[in-house]
């Protein structure tokens, strides 16, 4: 069940509340007894099986000179 995460108008506590997507826009009580809250966008990050390492640079283009991609244009 995923987290959302909540801030408190009034007294200015976060908090997480763990509920279905179905009610990811319900408003939620401040643990103090406020009902004054606002959503905050949380964000997340996944990694990929090659590990945590440092990104990679894209691979350039090939490159073999002229118009034709390499072949003689003439």
């Amino acid at each position: 069940m995923p987290n959302y995460s909540f801030r408190c108008r009034s007294c200015g506590d976060t908090f997480e509340v763990n509920r279905p997507m179905a009610q990811s826009s319900d408003p939620a009580a401040c643990p103090r007894g406020h009902d004054d809250t606002v959503k905050l966008l949380t964000t997340f990050a996944t990694v990929g099986r090659g590990g945590g390492g440092a990104p990679q640079a894209p691979t350039p283009p090939p490159s073999g000179g002229g118009c034709c991609g390499g072949g003689c244009c003439g």
